[in-house]
């Protein structure tokens, strides 16, 4: 017979709550209520209180050109890295769950970048991939200039979409080891004793088994590229060159903080929060249906 806990007073239980409660408040609801108020007033830089525009700073940015490049370029990394960065993972996973030569080093090798933090990661991968000294710098003295982020922006864009991707191989290859080795041996056994092959075995078994774990990923890897690439922006190229890496989350840093628009800063964190929240819905709505929860 199933035993549940229960309190003898229902003041026992709030309490057990209220810490909780306290901290998602303070951390979440707080600031965001702030931030929505902020961006629906007009707030001096230098204090002096603030006057009440309604959707002006909505409509502001929204009429502005690079806040739109600021959207696009947002959209085009946090594709590219979420893809680059989930097959990488899903590879080595599965070359690891096969229990190849040295799979126990690079189980635990693997997931030592999500450790490291972001302005750490930024800043090594600024000298790796620096065009006049980096690993890359032998392409540059056999072609001149063909690398060079600090002036193409699509280098630029390249070389955070490679650091930012290099991070979160680490994270997703443990999801995809696990969803791996739940897997029951039997299945992969019986495959292969009816002669599949190995691609056939992943294609026809493995995958679809983990689905859930994909999905998961998926939501996770694009929530985490607009928000968890700030520091690897600011560290390596600054929203630039001609702010083709200026993504929204550091267009907003750069706006409330160095522009002193503390009013467009909060719109734009407004706008960030729903688009991720509109990506979201779309993922649970027309991906989750292709996932075989078996």
């Amino acid at each position: 017979m199933e035993k549940r806990v229960t309190f003898s007073s229902w003041t026992i239980g709030i309490l057990f709550a209220v810490p909780q409660l306290l901290l998602i408040f303070t951390f979440f609801y707080w600031p965001a209520g702030q931030a929505v108020y902020w961006s629906l007033t007009l707030q001096q830089p230098w204090g002096g209180g603030n006057i009440w525009v309604g959707l002006d700073n909505f409509r502001s940015i929204l009429a502005n050109a690079d806040y739109w490049n600021s959207i696009t370029a947002s959209l085009v990394f946090a594709g590219i890295s979420t893809g680059l960065a989930m097959f990488i993972a899903l590879v080595l996973a599965a070359l690891t769950d096969r229990q190849l030569a040295g799979s126990r080093l690079y189980r635990v090798v693997l997931i030592w970048p999500y450790g490291i933090a972001a302005p750490a990661l930024a800043l090594a991968f600024r000298f790796i991939l620096a065009p006049e000294a980096g690993f890359l710098s032998v392409i540059n003295r056999m072609w001149p200039g063909i690398w060079d982020p600090g002036l193409d922006g699509a280098d630029a864009m390249a070389s955070i979409i490679v650091a930012f991707s290099w991070k979160y191989v680490g994270y997703n290859f443990i999801f995809f080891l696990a969803a791996f080795q739940a897997i029951p041996r039997s299945l992969i056994e019986a495959a292969a004793m009816d002669g599949s092959g190995v691609i056939r075995r992943f294609w026809d078994i493995q995958f679809p088994l983990i689905t859930p774990t994909i999905f998961f990923l998926l939501v996770i890897n694009i929530t985490e590229s607009f928000q968890d690439s700030f520091g690897i922006v600011d560290i390596m190229t600054s929203g630039g060159p001609a702010n083709a890496t200026n993504l929204m989350v550091y267009k907003i840093y750069s706006d409330g903080f160095k522009g002193l628009d503390y009013s467009g800063a909060a719109a734009q964190s407004i706008i960030l929060m729903l688009l991720i929240i509109v990506l979201t819905i779309f993922q649970f709505r027309f991906i989750e249906r292709r996932v075989h929860y078996g």
